[in-house]
């Protein structure tokens, strides 16, 4: 081995010493906990998030005043109405629908899809390139004899 290949590597493998070590201690770093941000006001939280709760209207899509009104319809388009069981309030959540679930997973699979043919001819194409390369360096040194 050359003298000069052993000094190219040296430094790159001091850097990824250097990457790993200052990884390592961010991962170890540990972020100080303030005691006012662990104690949260539940007055502040809707009665779903700190009580149970007994869904009264299954997720349906928002009305048009609904979507105008409620602030719960902005997230989805799509509200449930639920009874707290302990305060008895009676408030919207947001949520998903199966319809809209259903649409995502799909559109999902089609870009997965979409992307694994695209995938599949960069290979092919690259493969041909490879296969001409090795032909012409075949052809080549048949000719030299």
């Amino acid at each position: 081995m050359p003298a000069g290949a052993e000094r190219r590597g040296l430094p790159q493998g001091r850097y990824l010493w250097l990457l790993c070590a200052f990884a390592l201690k961010l991962c170890q770093a540990e972020a100080p906990v303030q005691e006012e941000k662990l104690s949260v006001s539940t007055s502040n939280l809707p009665c779903w998030m700190v009580e149970e709760f007994v869904v009264a209207e299954e997720c349906a899509p928002c009305s048009s005043f609904q979507a105008k009104t409620t602030p719960e319809c902005g997230a989805t388009g799509n509200v449930e109405k639920i009874t707290c069981s302990l305060s008895k309030k009676s408030e919207f959540k947001s949520c998903r629908s199966a319809l809209m679930e259903q649409y995502l997973f799909w559109k999902f699979e089609g870009a997965v899809v979409g992307v694994a043919v695209v995938f599949a001819c960069l290979v092919i194409i690259r493969q041909r390139q490879l296969d001409r390369k090795a032909l012409e360096k075949v052809r080549k040194q048949i000719e030299s004899i």
